[in-house]
């Protein structure tokens, strides 16, 4: 459906980065993010909340207000509305507004307002650097292709850790902080991740030699999603690179390590970008 009128003027301000109106529209909307979950983290710290408690109040309420009145408006102009507000962006927007509302039944839901920052992501559009969301899609879809290995790894170190928190628990029990089978399996996930909290310990020869396999199977097991990521990343940018296409005579099929394409020498995209940073 085309936008005329109000509506149109709106949305080119709104959503429209190639105007005057849009990019001061989108900076001014960064700074307003930045400053309300500023006040937000000086709100957390109780000397300044103690202090000037109502004044940031007053101030959350009128950013809220205003990414409000903002919500309702992107709504009012979009092109498909139902596809904005189901949209990432949509959502987001939605968020950034709820928890001061939720704050009002629920006490502390106001510390949720950071999420704001993700609205931020906008500079994309902002300065130009689209180009760069492309990497990001390469990372996204790596991690697609590689979330059945890392869901069976996951589920594999949980195992691990039941069964070395079950040990744990009988070797040491209650009396030297292993009180349950839940408590044991949080030492042994702990342990295995190389956090080492300290909180809980074994104190018996048998549990400190359990202790200290666990320690060495976290150690080998610890840079294996790392591994299958890489793996699965190398692979993707392997194929984004050999479905580039090359902007002279519109053909793709290029070596990964390529500049210029190998049927027209035209310089391939990628290689101008780089050139131009």
């Amino acid at each position: 459906m085309a936008l005329t009128g109000r509506r149109k003027l709106l949305n080119e301000v709104i959503f429209g980065t190639d105007t005057p109106a849009g990019r001061n529209f989108d900076v001014f909307l960064i700074w307003a993010i930045v400053i309300s979950v500023g006040l937000v983290l000086l709100a957390s710290i109780s000397a300044v909340a103690e202090r000037y408690g109502p004044l940031l109040i007053a101030l959350e309420w009128v950013f809220t207000g205003l990414f409000t009145v903002e919500y309702i408006a992107r709504i009012y102009c979009s092109v498909n509305r139902r596809r904005y507000i189901v949209s990432f962006y949509g959502v987001i927007d939605l968020l950034a507004i709820l928890p001061s509302y939720l704050a009002l039944l629920y006490t502390g839901a106001t510390y949720l307002l950071v999420i704001r920052l993700l609205r931020v992501l906008r500079i994309f559009r902002i300065l130009k650097l689209v180009r760069y969301l492309r990497d990001a899609n390469i990372l996204l879809r790596a991690l697609g292709l590689a979330r059945r290995k890392i869901f069976v790894f996951y589920s594999s170190v949980l195992v691990m850790c039941v069964i070395f928190g079950a040990l744990m628990f009988v070797v040491e029990g209650p009396e030297h902080g292993f009180t349950s089978i839940p408590t044991s399996i949080y030492w042994a996930i702990v342990t295995i991740t190389t956090v080492g909290y300290g909180d809980i310990s074994p104190q018996t020869p048998l549990g400190q030699s359990i202790a200290a396999m666990t320690m060495l199977i976290g150690y080998s097991i610890i840079a294996v999603p790392t591994g299958i990521l890489t793996a699965e990343l190398a692979g993707e940018m392997h194929r984004e690179r050999i479905q580039l296409a090359c902007h002279n005579c519109s053909r793709s099929a290029h070596d990964p390590d390529a500049e210029y394409c190998k049927f027209c020498g035209h310089r391939l995209e990628d290689a101008e970008e780089v050139s131009e940073v």
